[in-house]
């Protein structure tokens, strides 16, 4: 398997996944913003038809999403727990997804250019070399596809939102859930993808209000963000 995986953070998520579908559980933000993400990939990028592949996979919340829109998915994961039960939650929600642990620098050698939309979500800031696997994103991208990233930013900001706050304070995730040396700047990712072969064509923050329990997307990438993303062309 290729280098690029940090098994520390792979552990966090294989002790916690028996309660990936848990909506009141440790994972309860995924679920929160679950439908805010896959609906604005599939106003974007209508998956019907497409071969979709979700990087990063987990237990499946992303794939089973963009699958039940009609898609042909491939979720990817390095988390043995978590990919057994997604596999398990598709006994319990009839969908069809094809699951593999492998590493998206492994799985580009095997199909460049193969995906007509690829996500990779919240996983970059998770990673030892997220450049690396942008890189791959980018080889398994068909010439005309769509890639999209949602990842963390890095300033005072975030920090006292994404770890002081939903960590310590109001216990939204699980403590030590993100470090905050491996947050992405914008303008980092956007190196990262043009070195890739890919430019941005949208970027939107996604917001929280802890006081209504409210998510949205809408301009203000200080803190959490996704990028939609395609092939730059020659």
């Amino acid at each position: 398997m290729s280098a690029n995986v940090d098994f520390a953070e792979v552990q966090k998520f294989e002790d916690l996944a028996s309660r990936w579908w848990d909506p009141t559980g440790e994972f309860k933000p995924l679920h929160k913003i679950n439908p805010l993400r896959t609906d604005y990939i599939n106003l974007h990028s209508p998956v019907t038809g497409l071969k979709v592949l979700d990087v990063g996979c987990g237990g499946g919340l992303v794939s089973e999403a963009l699958a039940s829109f009609g898609a042909d998915v491939k979720g990817i994961d390095m988390g043995e727990a978590p990919l057994n039960v997604a596999k398990l939650h598709l006994l319990e929600s009839g969908l069809e997804v094809d699951y593999e642990r492998i590493t998206a620098e492994e799985l580009a050698k095997q199909t460049p250019e193969t995906y007509d939309v690829i996500t990779c979500l919240e996983m970059l800031e998770h990673v030892p070399k997220p450049a690396s696997v942008i890189k791959a994103c980018a080889d398994m991208l068909k010439p005309d596809g769509t890639i999209y990233f949602s990842t963390i930013n890095r300033n005072p900001k975030a920090w006292l939102l994404a770890v002081v706050g939903a960590e310590y304070v109001l216990n939204m995730l699980p403590k030590g859930t993100h470090e905050y040396d491996k947050f992405i700047k914008p303008s980092e990712l956007q190196q990262y993808a043009f070195e890739a072969g890919i430019e941005f064509e949208d970027i939107i923050g996604l917001h929280f209000n802890p006081l209504t329990q409210r998510y949205w997307l809408a301009p203000g990438v200080d803190v959490n963000y996704m990028v939609r993303a395609r092939k730059i062309k020659s």
